[in-house]
């Protein structure tokens, strides 16, 4: 069976193909631009979709559209949607289609929902998600719509109040592998978050920070005057190494850390595709990647990709 990626030449996509491909899977990958697509479908054009479906096993959506139609189509005819999920309100919409979908493949959310699961003790009181991005590699414009989307931005925090994104700072002491110097992370809306607070009856909160001190500050700046974002150069200081710290309010922690982001939702996301094409992931409704994968799941490809995590995490 066939992997119809969509978004299959940008920069999440293309490596999805072909780490795909490099297994021996059938992959096609989806997009407008008939000179980069394997296949040209403009995906407002859900008729054209659709038809697109024919022969399809697995649909991976990697093209940044947020369109929850795109996954009720394909979950109404059985073929599993895996989504690289980020906005709140999109994965909200995700959660009432009818069908396989699985939300959440990539690093945040995604890997970090399953670093919360491994750092969590028997009688917690709550966890804190740290996640550092390398200001300075080339994310993909849909990468760089979220984090501008973020800003001015509210979202609801576990006790019930209002948390605007890039302020309230808190400080991690993220592992030696990663590089990170301390200094402060700030709350960011990030999709899992709150699905995790419901599921595990407890608060878990997610900050973000750049590699980089200048720029993590010049978030915080820039959700105050959200419109000098359009003044910000292309070409960010920083490097490519993200980190992920989930911490338990008791001590106990899990990371991973490794180098450019988009490979390693591209690795995640790959895994995804062929393990439900294979079986090894079951689903018939809305799934968090969290709730159907685990850390020791996903060890072989981490470590392959030069992704190094905390030392016992799951056996690796």
């Amino acid at each position: 069976m066939t992997v119809l990626v969509l978004g299959g030449y940008g920069a999440v996509g293309r490596r999805i193909v072909d780490m795909l491909r490099a297994d021996g899977v059938a992959a096609v990958s989806v997009g407008r631009d008939p000179a980069r697509a394997d296949r040209a479908v403009d995906l407002h054009d859900h008729s054209a979709y659709e038809e697109a479906l024919n022969g399809v096993g697995v649909v991976v959506n990697a093209s940044g559209s947020e369109d929850a139609e795109l996954a009720r189509i394909s979950a109404g005819r059985d073929i599993p949607f895996v989504d690289i999920s980020a906005t709140s309100s999109y994965t909200q919409a995700l959660n009432a289609v009818r069908g396989p979908v699985l939300l959440g493949v990539g690093i945040a959310p995604g890997l970090s929902g399953i670093l919360v699961r491994e750092a969590i003790s028997e009688n917690s009181t709550g966890v804190d998600v740290a996640i550092g991005l390398g200001a300075g590699e080339q994310h993909g414009a849909a990468a760089t719509e979220w984090t501008y989307g973020l800003l001015g931005a509210r979202f609801d925090d576990p006790d019930g109040s209002s948390v605007k994104n890039f302020t309230a700072g808190k400080k991690f002491d993220f592992p030696a592998e990663s590089g990170y110097r301390r200094f402060a992370s700030l709350r960011a809306d990030f999709a899992d978050q709150h699905r995790l607070t419901e599921e595990l009856a407890i608060p878990v909160r997610t900050y973000l920070r750049l590699d980089s001190r200048l720029m993590t500050v010049g978030l915080a700046a820039l959700t105050r005057m959200p419109w000098l974002s359009r003044f910000t150069p292309s070409v960010m200081p920083g490097g490519d190494r993200w980190a992920i710290l989930a911490r338990d309010h008791a001590g106990r922690q899990a990371w991973a850390t490794g180098r450019e982001q988009s490979v390693a939702t591209a690795v995640i996301g790959a895994w995804s595709a062929r393990a439900l094409l294979e079986g090894r992931i079951a689903i018939s409704a809305p799934t968090w990647l969290h709730s159907a994968v685990s850390l020791r799941d996903l060890s072989e490809e981490l470590q392959a990709a030069g992704i190094t995590t905390s030392p016992g995490a799951s056996g690796i």
